[in-house]
């Protein structure tokens, strides 16, 4: 491809996007369209290049007439320039009051949710955005104030999860002056020329101080991005192998766990951690109670809880609690989305053979009272284990299991009406309701994966 413009910009763009392989002849891909200056160029770019492309706007209500002038102007660009063009309007405000968010994160959820079912509608290979080199710039000083390790110091990255932004090696005067070279206008949005949130004071405040100082100094900071970059993938790869050679294979795909002694230093910890909602704050903390061996220190994100566990470290996905279940009558019970409680009623004669797997439990059922009832364990629960005279807690049963505490506080249990542990569902039936040589009937409750 080449530019019709002849531009120096346009192919300095070109490259960028031939080096880092950002796009591909014959996609389709979805331009984000503000109206300003820097999403403005981009479309003008990726028109001249010649690729594929649709534009979306989005129309977040916060400026009154200013946010439907923008409205206006990208859809005469579009209709202008033959690129079909999809416009959604938000009511932030509102959407920010109710999942209790700044009007920023509000816009910016609003914005790439609307992004990705479009971009599903109309089979587009990725969004590109507009980002350039002085946002990168504007993103590491961000990061740096607010405290941050190697990758928050790379700035933005040219391409991630389904977002491709090909002006990263442009800055906002090379956009300008391209621009105007083409006779280009665009419209200015006017919150971004007011200090009042912290990337508009970098920029205009900062950043030019910055400039007196260093007039080059956008070019050499994006130059030092490039260089944390390398170094950042070669961090992340030794982190990877570490914590790969820290970890502990589990039967349980849902559970993972390290060996608290090989987590040497916070960085490891940070780099299993960080990607699964745990702050900085939370890592130090944790890399105490592992380095203290806190056993039953207990940590939780917004997704998954931790704990200290003897010897391990083990992480989990957080779940609802679980509500008991009474079980009246015998039938198949959905549990959750992926399990279900198959409890019936048998016979047991000469074709009958109890089935000794963790999953089924075979029981007496005179020995049983209904109606039962599928819980979780509670406090001073106890049971006689099947092959045991006498009872023991649950949570001391569990324990000579080598159960880590994640997994005991959601462990379930059938229990009768009478209050007796029948089954602790997965590992063990009772005792005291065991198939014996004068059994007539049994009841056998099976947990299948749906």
């Amino acid at each position: 491809m080449s530019s019709d413009m002849g531009s120096p910009f346009v192919d300095t763009v070109s490259r960028f996007i031939g080096q880092h392989q950002l796009l591909h002849p014959g996609k389709k891909y979805l331009v984000a369209l503000s109206g300003g200056a820097d999403s403005v160029a981009l479309l003008r770019v990726m028109r001249l290049l010649g690729y594929d492309i649709e534009a979306a706007h989005c129309n977040f209500r916060l400026r009154g007439e200013e946010s439907d002038r923008d409205e206006a102007f990208c859809a005469d660009l579009c209709h202008e320039l033959s690129v079909p063009m999809h416009i959604a309007h938000f009511d932030t405000s509102a959407y920010a009051e109710a999942h209790h968010l700044s009007i920023e994160m509000a816009a910016r959820n609003l914005r790439y949710g609307y992004f990705r079912q479009l971009m599903n509608d109309i089979g587009a290979e990725a969004v590109v955005v507009a980002h350039h080199k002085d946002d990168s710039v504007e993103t590491m000083l961000i990061n740096l104030i607010r405290g941050t390790g190697i990758k928050g110091l790379t700035g933005i990255s040219p391409k991630r999860d389904g977002v491709v932004r090909p002006l990263l090696c442009v800055d906002r005067e090379q956009i300008l002056g391209f621009l105007s070279h083409i006779h280009q206008d665009y419209v200015t949005d006017s919150t971004n020329l007011v200090d009042d949130v912290v990337r508009n004071k970098i920029r205009l405040n900062i950043l030019p101080l910055m400039r007196e100082i260093n007039p080059s100094v956008t070019e050499a900071m994006a130059a030092t991005a490039e260089k944390l970059s390398m170094v950042s993938a070669v961090y992340d790869s030794a982190m990877e192998e570490l914590s790969g050679q820290a970890r502990v294979p589990l039967a349980d795909g849902k559970v993972i766990a390290y060996e608290l002694g090989k987590i040497t230093s916070e960085g490891l910890l940070f780099h299993i951690l960080q990607p699964l909602g745990f702050s900085p704050k939370n890592v130090e903390e944790v890399f105490d109670a592992v380095q203290n061996r806190h056993t039953g220190a207990y940590f939780r994100s917004s997704s998954h809880e931790m704990v200290v566990d003897r010897e391990l470290l083990v992480i989990m996905p957080v779940v609802k609690p679980f509500t008991a279940m009474n079980i009246p009558v015998t039938g198949r019970y959905v549990v959750s989305e992926d399990c279900l409680l198959n409890v019936k009623e048998v016979k047991v004669d000469g074709d009958f053979s109890i089935v000794r797997t963790p999953e089924c439990a075979c029981l007496d059922a005179e020995k049983v009272a209904w109606p039962l009832v599928l819980r979780t364990i509670e406090d001073g629960d106890r049971f006689s284990p099947l092959g045991m005279r006498g009872s023991k807690l649950v949570s001391d049963f569990l324990t000579d299991q080598k159960v880590n505490l994640l997994e005991k506080r959601r462990q379930l249990v059938v229990a009768d009406a009478e209050g007796r542990i029948v089954w602790v569902v997965g590992r063990r039936p009772a005792h005291h309701c065991r198939i014996t040589e004068v059994t007539k009937k049994a009841i056998v409750l099976k947990w299948e994966t749906i």
